[in-house]
């Protein structure tokens, strides 16, 4: 008799994570389900749209801190790039101004990693079939944290200077000029109710504006 050949995995799926034995055991678990196959794995922001083009994936399952571009710039990419790949953001940081980036970007979902695989497995499936899914809590705490109040420019600043940046070396990597870069983080400062530029980073931060 012939020998009969396990049948064909029916959803392909990208996984960025930067982690390696993260990466590594969630492409191990994902490929125990019957319908799931792991086509590609990348571990930065940059290989996510190339890996895409290459293997065709159905779903992306991004993590958002990346080296490189963010899975959160990435996904924005896939849309461009790649618009039949659903994206899933799967992420340690449930951060409220996290989720509302990633809906922006048209991410059909957004899971924080401390949940089981099998959950994993059927929010995929449930991205495939053209639905949302999205962390019940992360929800909640999205709707009552409301939008971001950074402009653009003033997000630009604060990352400008993460590293200690003066407001003269802000103001040569931005093309602004100082008073400018002044006004700017005076702005963010009162925006997110702090006391310097480095508190108000760290606000940003933690709620997922940058």
């Amino acid at each position: 008799m012939p020998e009969e050949r396990p049948p064909r995995k029916s959803l392909r799926v990208l996984l960025a994570e930067d982690q390696g034995m993260m990466r590594g055991a969630l492409a191990l678990l994902l490929g125990m389900e019957p319908d799931i196959e792991v086509v590609a794995q990348v571990g930065t922001g940059d290989a996510i749209v190339d890996a895409a083009l290459t293997h065709r994936p159905d779903v992306a399952l991004l993590d958002i801190e990346l080296p490189g571009r963010t899975g959160l710039e990435a996904a924005a990419d896939l849309r461009d790039e790649c618009p039949d790949c659903r994206v899933l953001i799967l992420t340690t940081f449930g951060r409220p101004g996290y989720l509302r980036r990633a809906m922006d970007a048209g991410a059909a979902g957004f899971l924080v990693k401390d949940g089981p695989v099998e959950d994993l497995a059927e929010a995929i499936r449930q991205v495939l079939r053209g639905e949302t899914v999205i962390d019940p809590a992360l929800a909640k705490a999205a709707l009552s944290a409301g939008p971001n109040p950074l402009t653009e420019r003033e997000c630009d600043v604060l990352k400008a200077a993460a590293d200690g940046a003066t407001v003269a070396d802000v103001a040569g990597r931005l093309h602004l000029s100082e008073s400018t870069v002044r006004n700017y983080f005076s702005s963010a400062i009162g925006k997110t109710g702090t006391r310097n530029r480095m508190e108000a980073l760290r606000e940003a931060r933690s709620q997922g504006w940058l």
